[in-house]
């Protein structure tokens, strides 16, 4: 068993990248999720394990100085929230073309603009369809407590060099900054250097040994029909990862006439929708998306034929509804009820719009 601490989320993931032997995080702050940056300051990981952190002079500095050590085969790890995130994309799209493992973890707060620093979950778009230029796309884990953004850590950088990609964290205000209880991992020890030439060093800028060509890390190529292969092969990584890595949950489905699809914060709150609504007599179902690229198409369309409606719950103007609609190829009702601007609906307001929207619609 781990060791149990109160924490918030922010904190926790914090401390979850110190524990999974991370080589070094980069970033700056913005509320609300500063607290990644600070605790980590505190806590002084250098000491602990040897892990660098670094307030960068800007977003722009903290996804360039990512891609730089992401290249040397580097557990390295950075956090932002919306603004910020923006900042990072063109480094993103540099680091999904140049395919290095990395973890990004976006703290979302209300928009558009400098918007608000409450939550919110108008960020999906970015996230899950790319954000950047170009074909790529985010393996994005969707946490709904304190305990997951501790454990997708772990999670994160597994997938990053399973399939030497980028992975995004996508959370909010709300969980980066509740407190709960969590069970943190035992300290996992950093890499040594043979550890890294051993797993990475087929790819990573390690240094050349006489035993093997040098490698190059770039995203750039300027030859047409090497990079239409190149991204045939980022293409096919991906439905490798719609194939081998989706991941939800359900709750009371077996015998749902309505389904609620929520995720996140979202997810959290329209559980207990669920029990008003079971209480009133209404068969309602939900299904929490847990990794929201790649998105559960087939066990979201395998309800559909005992289905009478579907409200996609979100703390945005309705992103998510979009994926629903494509899963269920119009073959059920799909309604979108959302709060916005870093407003948190509540139970009741969820139940509501089920009965308004899909019941009685």
């Amino acid at each position: 068993m781990g060791e149990l601490k109160l924490m918030k989320g922010n904190e926790a993931i914090a401390e979850a990248s110190i524990r999974e032997g991370v080589d070094a995080y980069f970033g700056y702050p913005i509320t609300p999720q500063s607290e990644v940056i600070e605790y980590l300051m505190m806590e002084k990981p250098e000491e602990r394990t040897g892990m660098v952190v670094l307030q960068a002079e800007s977003e722009l500095a903290a996804i360039n100085m990512v891609y730089g050590a992401a290249s040397a085969g580097k557990k390295v790890f950075t956090s932002s929230s919306s603004p910020g995130i923006s900042l990072y994309q063109e480094g993103i799209s540099y680091i999904a073309g140049a395919e290095l493992p990395c973890v990004i973890a976006n703290i979302v707060r209300g928009g558009p603009g400098l918007g608000t620093i409450q939550p919110s979950q108008a960020d999906y778009f970015q996230s899950v369809k790319g954000g950047g230029h170009g074909d790529y796309r985010l393996y994005t884990l969707a946490p709904s407590s304190v305990q997951e953004m501790a454990d997708f850590i772990e999670l994160g950088f597994e997938i990053a060099y399973k399939y030497r990609t980028p992975v995004m964290i996508l959370s909010d205000g709300m969980i980066g900054q509740m407190m709960e209880k969590v069970e943190l991992k035992e300290q996992k020890p950093r890499w040594t250097e043979e550890q890294i030439k051993e797993l990475n060093g087929g790819w990573a800028t390690i240094g050349k040994p006489e035993s093997r060509e040098r490698n190059i890390i770039t995203s750039l190529n300027l030859d047409s029909s090497k990079m239409e292969l190149h991204n045939h092969h980022l293409q096919a990584k991906y439905r490798k990862l719609e194939a081998n890595e989706m991941k939800f949950e359900t709750f009371e489905t077996e015998d749902a006439e309505y389904l609620i699809v929520a995720y996140g914060s979202s997810a959290r709150i329209s559980q207990k929708s669920l029990t008003l609504a079971r209480k009133k007599g209404i068969k309602v179902g939900l299904l929490r998306p847990i990794t929201l690229y790649p998105f559960p198409n087939a066990p979201l369309a395998k309800l559909v034929p005992q289905l009478k409606g579907i409200l996609s719950v979100e703390m945005s103007a309705g992103q998510m509804i979009e994926d629903i609609k494509l899963a269920v190829e119009c073959n059920v009702k799909v309604e979108h009820f959302g709060r916005y601007g870093g407003i948190i609906h509540s139970p009741e307001e969820v139940l509501e719009a089920l009965e308004q929207k899909i019941i009685g619609g």
